[in-house]
């Protein structure tokens, strides 16, 4: 823009909001009272004058967006240098723990209904994520490490172009120039307002990130430098704003002001005698006046202050809930007792779920507007494993994050009982899909919607053997422990037989435990679980959901009492050389045979009796989304009987496994994950 074109432009004064120039090319808000900004889902503008991105209320609406009202023109012809800062604070009830965080974003469309919030910050989904087709440019200010998106830590700034894989991260902080250039590390959830400019210089192509504690000057160094061409991402004309998404830590992500520039120099500067105040956190200090007076109160007042006092606290000491040292360390959210015994109605029987060896489970609805569905399990403190079950589930499920694992929301505990908090899966268990028979059971799942499963439970186990920080033995597999979600996705859910060891380590012997069916012969021998059990498990779990019938059946029309036991039915159809004979009839042919032949094929690798042999939990991923082929078994051994008299297959698996381990180590260079990798 030259001269002649900055002498033309109209300026625009708003009472209570700043400046705004003609076509949208600049502008500024000092705070955000009449704005006129674009806002969908839960974001708002406070009566103050902040612009509340999201909030801990309503949950109804997961995610927010606030757009300057006008598009911008960013080809000139080509596309232009922009300036952009804002200032932002982030209030989370917990000063350790946060929900997602949030963007600043231009983008094409004001239109985001298509995003998901939590992870997703309201900008993407898990289809479009890493799509060029976005046409978003973005820098995210973030504060949970997601490793599907590679996050480098929890308190990380990054710049995203059509995905949240960023192109450029560092950890949140700036560099002092009053402390010759040290860099100075900031909390993006202190509750404390931090200002940040985003510039992008089209000559150079080059994106610089910096930010500061509001009210300091500009580092002179940046945060994140990146060259960038945007105008390969950013449309012709696009909208600025900013992005948002919740989840079940009560966050409020604000920001306080905002200004933007077009066609070079800087934005204009933000006023910080204008800015709106952030709202108080915790209780108003107690006032002097009172403090003065209670001395000097008579005596009958003193006593029955001490009275009421006394009182109080021996009832508090009487409802009192029980909290030891290690939930400190690993406890997640607490919830208060009044509030689950209100959601679920007092715990009748008409919410109840299921009742097992591990506790009872009942429905629930949090209170409050918007209240959310939760699952919530009793476990009796005299039962033999009730406490035992609750430290492995606090400690592993309160800090697993994964899409496909069922989260664990918080836990209660009273004297007497142990009470943990779930995400409430609608769509109950995958057993009684692929097992329902009575009438008011759902109908059977197609092919597609198998696959999806199997696939997410894979992903799922991978993340709990291999890419959290320690490794995670699930020991009960099965399809009644996979949940569905409203959208039918597959979750892995009751952790309470789980164990926990660090990486390269050994794993302890326990007592054997889980479902007979399921069990891998080395645990029947050793008592050893590791990651190759869990493979085994899953290898029966892989013919279940494909073939429809249960590891184990008893056959009531046979007077010998013999079972019907799935893996010999599944390799008597292999040797046959029809294995996909062995698919669930009641799928009627509607399924891709190639698919169901690979999904059966490797449930019978899974279920090699040797755990060396068997693949780790990232080749079966690659096996399944087709980036690494799964070696063939020979045909050379023509099985006859159950498969628990492992010697018998020996010849048949022997064979197989030397070709297998030659094409796992081209197939799994990435990892450094051989067959015998299962950590």
């Amino acid at each position: 823009m030259g001269p002649r074109d900055w002498q033309m432009m109209v300026v625009l004064v708003v009472a209570g909001m700043g400046v705004v120039a003609a076509g949208g090319a600049e502008f500024a808000y000092d705070g955000f009272g009449g704005a006129g900004l674009a806002l969908d889902g839960m974001a708002t503008v406070t009566p103050a004058g902040l612009l509340q991105l999201t909030n801990d209320t309503d949950i109804s609406m997961p995610k927010g967006h606030a757009f300057h009202p006008e598009p911008i023109t960013f080809r000139r012809p080509t596309a232009a240098s922009f300036s952009t800062t804002f200032v932002f604070a982030i209030v989370s009830e917990f000063l350790d723990l946060s929900t997602s965080g949030f963007a600043f974003l231009v983008a094409p469309s004001t239109d985001l209904s298509t995003a998901m919030p939590s992870q997703y910050l309201g900008v993407f989904n898990g289809t479009d994520n890493g799509d060029a087709r976005n046409r978003i440019f973005a820098v995210e200010f973030d504060t949970v490490r997601n490793p599907e998106f590679e996050d480098i830590n929890n308190n990380h700034v990054g710049v995203d172009v059509n995905s949240l894989n960023s192109s450029a991260a560092a950890p949140a902080g700036y560099y002092d120039d009053e402390a010759d250039g040290a860099f100075r590390d900031l909390s993006l959830i202190s509750r404390e307002p931090m200002q940040v400019w985003v510039d992008y210089d089209a000559w150079n192509t080059e994106i610089t990130v910096a930010m500061a504690p509001a009210r300091r000057p500009r580092p002179k160094r940046p945060l994140l430098s990146k060259r960038i061409d945007l105008s390969t991402v950013i449309t012709d004309t696009a909208y600025v704003g900013f992005s948002s998404a919740s989840s079940h830590v009560l966050v409020k992500h604000y920001v306080l002001s905002w200004s933007f520039r077009l066609g070079g120099g800087d934005a204009p500067a933000l006023d910080y005698a204008k800015l709106p105040k952030l709202p108080r956190i915790g209780p108003k200090p107690r006032s002097k006046a009172l403090t003065v007076a209670l001395p000097i109160a008579t005596t009958a007042t003193v006593l029955a202050v001490v009275a009421i006092g006394v009182s109080l606290l021996l009832r508090r000491l009487r409802y009192a809930e029980l909290r030891e040292d290690w939930e400190v360390e690993y406890g997640p959210q607490r919830f208060a007792f009044k509030d689950l015994y209100d959601a679920t109605g007092g715990f009748k029987d008409k919410f109840l779920l299921g009742a097992g060896g591990f506790g009872t489970v009942y429905k629930g609805m949090l209170p409050g507007p918007g209240g959310a569905e939760i699952a919530v399990k009793k476990v009796s403190h005299h039962s033999r494993q009730g406490m035992k079950e609750f430290v492995a589930e606090v400690v592993s499920i309160g800090h697993l994050r994964h899409r496909n694992l069922v989260p664990l929301l918080g836990y209660c505990r009273r004297k007497g009982e142990l009470l943990l908090v779930y995400d409430y899966m609608s769509n109950g268990s995958l057993d009684r899909y692929l097992h329902g028979r009575a009438a008011d059971e759902p109908v059977f799942l197609d092919w597609a919607h198998r696959l999806r499963i199997i696939r997410g439970v894979a992903a799922g186990l991978l993340y709990m053997h291999e890419d959290w920080k320690q490794v995670v033995i699930h020991r009960d597999i099965k399809a009644s422990n996979v949940l569905l979600d409203g959208e039918m996705d597959g979750r892995l859910g009751d952790f309470g037989l789980a164990r926990l060891h660090d990486h390269g380590a050994d794993p302890h012997t326990t007592r054997v435990v889980g479902t007979m069916g399921y069990l891998a012969p080395e645990l029947m021998r050793a008592g050893k679980a590791t990651a190759l059990s869990d493979v085994f498990a899953f290898g029966v779990f892989l013919l279940e959901v494909a073939c429809g019938r249960r590891p184990v059946e008893e056959d009531a029309d046979d007077d010998a009492g013999d079972c019907f036991l799935l893996v010999d039915w599944v390799l008597g159809h292999w040797s046959n050389g029809a294995i996909t004979g062995a698919v669930d009839p009641r799928l009627d042919s509607e399924y891709d045979a190639a698919e169901a032949e690979l999904v059966l094929r490797l449930g019978l690798a899974c279920l090699h009796p040797s755990p060396e042999a068997r693949p780790s939990m990232r080749q079966v991923t690659q096996y399944l989304d087709g980036s690494a082929p799964l070696p063939e078994l020979p045909a050379t051994y023509m099985p006859s009987s159950t498969f628990a008299g492992t010697d018998r297959y020996q010849p048949l698996f022997d064979s197989w496994s030397v070709r297998q381990t030659a094409a796992a180590m081209s197939a799994a260079t990435v990892s450094d994950i051989g067959l015998s990798g299962g950590r």
